[in-house]
């Protein structure tokens, strides 16, 4: 075989996070620094090193999950995106004998069942779709197809902001006038309070994170996690935490706002603000996230979004019944 596949042990977290940011697709979620921040316990973990003539070739985070008396191996519950890291020279030939390796140990594992979340393909530094071909080719199919608003990011922000719709851009003004200020902020509790309470009027949900976790991610990684937070005098009104996926995409993992402080309009200002810093640290994306929820689209979101100037792509979870 072309590859030699091995499960992770821990003695192998410093090749794989030196191995996932010089990859083609690595992001934030692939490094072990972030996936160990869970309880041991929370997940069995699954990842996998793939070796080609003896030198570390691709990473797969992964884990086992018991689903009705069948056994799955999947990207990693921890993480919002997996399937493998690959070297941005990868060809046809290495995606292709990837995905048979993977096959072939799941089968050699008795998983019943692989379940991939890929990264949305504009995550990468050089644009491929052979692993996804090479995904097509083992009959792995499409179990969920969600939409994620994804903007580009101009050299400056006065040409960035040329795209927000005229709605959007007088928003922006009237923040300003009404004496909205935004900062980067290490206030997360006053943050936390503000999108725990809009998830459950909205959606009757909790946040993906525990305050507790929030804090403890931002502290294993200052530089690449931060909170811009809007204020009206020395109350925060609205937040984002945006999450730095990898030398070129900035993701907005939690955007929440204070509805009591609506006609203030603080978010569109946050966003003006953000945008100005991510085009002066040369982020080239901006993934304001999905709007999908169980595929069904949520209109007002996806159209907030697009008056920033944000379209939509896939972030797409494929699947293969094994037995």
């Amino acid at each position: 075989m072309m590859f030699e596949i091995q499960r992770y042990n821990t003695t192998d977290q410093s090749a794989w996070d030196t191995f996932v940011p010089r990859g083609n697709n690595g992001t934030l979620f692939h490094l072990r620094a972030f996936l160990n921040y869970h309880p041991e316990n929370r997940f069995t973990d699954h990842s996998l090193l793939i070796k080609k003539k003896g030198k570390l070739f691709s990473v797969f985070p992964a884990a086992e999950k018991k689903i009705g008396g069948t056994i799955h191996l999947v990207s990693h519950p921890g993480a919002s995106v997996g399937s493998f890291v690959v070297p941005e020279s990868l060809s046809i030939a290495d995606s292709m004998a990837l995905a048979d390796c993977l096959v072939t140990y799941a089968k050699g594992c008795e998983f019943d069942r692989i379940r991939i979340t890929l990264p949305p393909t504009l995550y990468q530094r050089r644009l491929s779709n052979y692993m996804d071909f090479a995904f097509f080719k083992q009959n792995f199919h499409y179990v969920k197809r969600d939409i994620t608003s994804i903007l580009f990011l101009e050299e400056s922000l006065e040409t960035t902001v040329e795209k927000f719709r005229s709605s959007h851009r007088r928003a922006v003004r009237k923040a300003n006038e009404k004496g909205v200020l935004v900062r980067q902020s290490n206030d997360f509790d006053s943050f936390y309070r503000i999108l725990e309470k809009n998830l459950n009027i909205r959606h009757g949900v909790t946040p993906t994170h525990s305050l507790e976790e929030l804090k403890h991610i931002h502290e294993l990684f200052p530089d690449k996690i931060n909170l811009f937070a809007a204020y009206i005098d020395d109350t925060m009104v609205a937040g984002v935490v945006n999450f730095m996926v990898n030398n070129h995409v900035v993701l907005a993992f939690y955007i929440s706002h204070d509805e009591n402080y609506a006609e203030y309009r603080a978010v569109n200002l946050l966003f003006y603000s953000i945008f100005d810093w991510a085009v002066q640290a040369h982020f080239k994306i901006y993934d304001f996230g999905t709007f999908t929820v169980d595929e069904e689209p949520n209109m007002g979101l996806g159209r907030f979004k697009e008056n920033f100037g944000a379209s939509g792509i896939f972030r797409d979870t494929i699947e293969l019944t094994i037995k």
